[in-house]
Parts: C-alpha cells; structure tokens; sequence
C-alpha cells in the first residue's frame, strides 16, 4: 500500500494574489489560462495600448494592454505559468495625466 504525502502533492498548485477590484494600477487575469508571452519587465515604461502579456486558454490568446501610460512595478508571473480567473499578473505605477491636476 503507497500512501502519498500530501505535502509532495501541495507544492505543485501555487496559490497567487487576486488582483484588487478597482485598483487600477493591478493587471488581474481575466479566465484561467496559461502565460504565453510576457513583454514586460520590472522598470519598463509603457505606454496606454501596449502588449503587458499575453494568456491562452482554450487555444484562443487574447492580449492584456496597457490602459494608461505608466511603469511596471511588479511582475508576479512568467511564461509558462498556470493562472486562474483574477490572479494579479503585474503591478502597475501609473504617472498622472495633465487632466488629473487641474483644479
């Protein structure tokens, strides 16, 4: 009789951050996949509209962009890795827009 340790089995599944609702500076996964591309790194200036990475599920990729211009903060993934539904992907610091500071 083999009995497997649970520990062994509970390394594999890697429990990730949701992103915050509302945050706009968290890149959160929109349905569980797998990251396909990352094009981003920690300190690399985006602009509204670029590629952040990119996730496939289903045989189908869809594209996460930018929504403002910005910086990357925080990436928590890399290509090849299993997310779900929510997870926070990247961390986002976003520069004030000029409409932002008018009074």
């Amino acid at each position: 009789v083999k009995v497997p340790d649970r520990a062994h089995g509970a390394s594999a599944a890697k429990v990730r951050r949701k992103a915050e609702p509302g945050n706009e500076g968290h890149v959160g996964a929109p349905m569980p996949g797998v990251v396909s591309t990352l094009a981003v790194a920690p300190g690399q200036a985006v602009k509204a509209g670029d590629v952040l990475l990119s996730i496939e599920a289903m045989k189908m990729e869809t594209a996460l962009h930018a929504e403002r211009d910005g910086e990357i903060a925080e990436v928590l993934v890399k290509a090849g890795d299993q997310i779900d539904a929510k997870d926070l992907l990247a961390v986002l610091k976003y520069q004030e827009s000029k409409s932002d500071n008018v009074s």
